[in-house]
């Protein structure tokens, strides 16, 4: 059994030649937060016949089995990235639309402490810092 048939038995959905086809796109790709549309236009690309709605139901049956994650960046547009188990947040470049991963213990930190001070427990979060790269001057 190939370890993408596996990961779909294992996230108990049927394997399908369509998921299976956007799991491998998506775990090969260099880019890490693909669209639908995204996904659709790799797939044509490859030559392979998957219709753009057959993605966008692929990708909630993969974000509802946890395989993935959906995140709306650029005011409201879905992107996914296949789900790695570790916590990571996000800087979206609002020139280039870049979306970078970052990790920060103490902002990790920082967030549980303001939870915890206002009585909460935190059981999610999602932090996401919308940048500008900044343009270094030139020198005379």
């Amino acid at each position: 059994m190939s370890g993408t048939s596996y990961e779909l038995r294992k996230a108990g959905l049927k394997v399908t030649m369509p998921r299976v086809k956007i799991l491998e796109l998506l775990e090969s790709s260099d880019v890490h937060h693909m669209s639908a549309e995204d996904v659709y236009k790799a797939l044509l690309a490859a030559g392979e016949d998957v219709g753009l709605a057959t993605v966008y139901r692929v990708l909630t049956q993969f974000e509802s089995a946890g395989m993935v994650e959906r995140h709306n960046f650029e005011g409201g547009h879905s992107v996914f990235e296949l789900s790695q188990g570790d916590h990571h947040d996000h800087m979206v470049c609002v020139d280039t639309g870049d979306v970078i991963e970052f990790f920060d213990q103490e902002i990790e930190r920082r967030q549980r402490e303001v939870v915890k001070a206002r009585g909460y427990e935190m059981v999610d979060h999602s932090l996401v810092l919308y940048v500008r790269r900044i343009k270094e001057e030139k020198a005379d």
